[in-house]
């Protein structure tokens, strides 16, 4: 019990020393959004809207790849049904005996 009634006593100090420390005399004081905009809209005021074309920028077509293996599987695979439905076709409009 004795250690319950010190720390009591201790955060009532404590709480009395920090509310001795805050003061709010003079609202004005604090920072408003006038005085962190105004040097920005002065860098901006001789600036328009129109877009402008950047000479150094270069907009080319994206490089060619080399297709990876299982691309060329993929393409040889599809040539080869393509191949096997061409016969499948030609097999049935082949006359039949």
């Amino acid at each position: 019990m004795n250690t319950r009634a010190s720390l009591a006593a201790a955060l009532g100090v404590a709480t009395l020393m920090l509310a001795a420390c805050g003061s709010s005399d003079d609202a004005s004081t604090e920072a408003s959004a006038d005085t962190v905009e105004m040097p920005a809209d002065e860098a901006l005021e001789g600036l328009s809207d129109e877009p402008v074309a950047d000479p150094e920028a270069t907009a080319t077509e994206a490089p060619e790849t080399a297709a990876t293996p299982a691309e060329v599987n993929a393409e040889k695979a599809a040539d080869a049904a393509a191949d096997v439905a061409a016969e499948a076709a030609a097999a049935a409009q082949a006359p039949s005996e």
